[in-house]
């Protein structure tokens, strides 16, 4: 999938701008609030139907403004055009457009255009709860499966009305019919293993790339671990959840199940958020994004997937950025999309790696194109 043309009106700080792109490298430089980010999360948004910084669509709108468009022209992998419409008027639902015709349901769309983002808030992957690691998986495993997004929603459901039922009967301070409870507690059972085996295929699946990548861009300095944790791995989930009901009545809510699932990383067989440097912080964290878009790039077979890369060079040394970029120089990473403080820094890398390129100068929102 190629993006070629981009227009965006009224998005966070953006407030127009209209730019060609080039098939390979497209550079984002300015400073550090200048836009360049915002760019980057508007062809996000054209993937997922939502940033990825901010889930509240009316805030992504330019202050001051009642509206917000993203407009775009792709070619897909056999050359053929398509048009993606999203906007959204304050008060109002938004808008998704294929080709002039509106989706009824945006999961229609989400695969459609893969994509991997990497930005400097992917440290959470590390440093943050467990939520951010099962994200991680969901984004990617939704966008190659497209039945894995109605199985989470019919999961989530299910625990959240076990979870309601639970804060009622512990505030009652009594038991009343458990049949509601076992429906929603084989609901969970049933949709929860599905999720289970989908998660543990790729993870199975990602961690040998992943462990490539990391090899190569540290030049094998160090040993990095990925191991996925589930109480589905007890045995049956039904077992699981129902063997600690009376806990899960004593404080109100489900303790058991996927939506406590994690992801174990390591660097040299010790945890990566006690003992790794930023550097190799970063180093795990692109090292499996690079991971994540192989197998996507394997599994969405309609669509090259896109690489955003948003200010990933900063702690890092100049070897493992010049790996990085010649990894992604590659014709296997198709269309990459890059933000940096530092022009002269980017040039160099351009020069050495990129025989097609284009770079943009981003300043208060203002995007100039085609920056010689």
């Amino acid at each position: 999938m190629i993006l070629k043309k981009l227009s965006v009106i009224n998005y966070r700080n953006i407030g127009e701008a209209s730019i060609c792109l080039s098939p390979k490298f497209n550079c984002f430089v300015g400073n550090n609030g200048a836009g360049k980010t915002n760019i980057l999360d508007a062809i996000y948004y054209l993937s997922f139907c939502r940033s990825s910084h901010n889930p509240v669509d009316s805030q992504v709108i330019k202050h001051g403004q009642d509206f917000f468009v993203i407009d775009a022209e792709y070619a897909d992998d056999h050359g053929d055009p398509m048009a993606i419409y999203c906007g959204m008027k304050r008060g109002q639902k938004k808008r998704v457009k294929r080709d002039g015709k509106e989706y009824k349901r945006l999961s229609e769309h989400i695969g459609l255009i893969p994509i991997v983002m990497v930005e400097p808030s992917d440290i959470m992957l590390i440093e943050g709860q467990s939520e951010e690691r099962r994200k991680l998986m969901d984004m990617v495993i939704a966008q190659y499966d497209r039945t894995y997004l109605n199985l989470l929603n019919q999961y989530n459901r299910a625990l959240q009305q076990r979870n309601m039922l639970l804060k009622q009967m512990e505030q009652a301070g009594q038991h009343t019919d458990m049949t509601v409870m076992a429906i929603l507690e084989e609901q969970m059972a049933t949709a929860g293993e599905d999720i289970f085996r989908r998660r543990d295929d790729f993870v199975k699946r990602l961690m040998p790339i992943f462990q490539r990548y990391y090899s190569h861009i540290s030049a094998d300095n160090e040993r990095v671990g990925l191991e996925y944790m589930s109480h589905c791995q007890r045995g049956p989930l039904i077992d699981v959840i129902q063997r600690d009901r009376m806990k899960d009545l004593a404080v109100g809510y489900s303790l058991h199940g996927i939506h406590r699932d994690d992801l174990s990383i390591t660097i040299d067989n010790h945890p990566m958020r006690r003992e790794g440097s930023q550097g190799q912080n970063k180093t795990y964290v692109i090292s499996l994004k690079l991971a994540q878009f192989e197998l996507l790039r394997k599994e969405a077979t309609n669509a090259q997937p896109m690489l955003l890369l948003d200010d990933i060079f900063d702690k890092l040394d100049a070897e493992r950025v010049g790996r990085i970029v010649q990894l992604v120089s590659t014709e296997d990473f198709g269309q990459v999309f890059i933000t940096d403080t530092n022009r002269l820094h980017l040039d160099k890398i351009l020069v050495n790696h990129a025989g097609c390129y284009s770079i943009f100068e981003v300043e208060n929102g203002v995007v100039k194109t085609n920056v010689e």
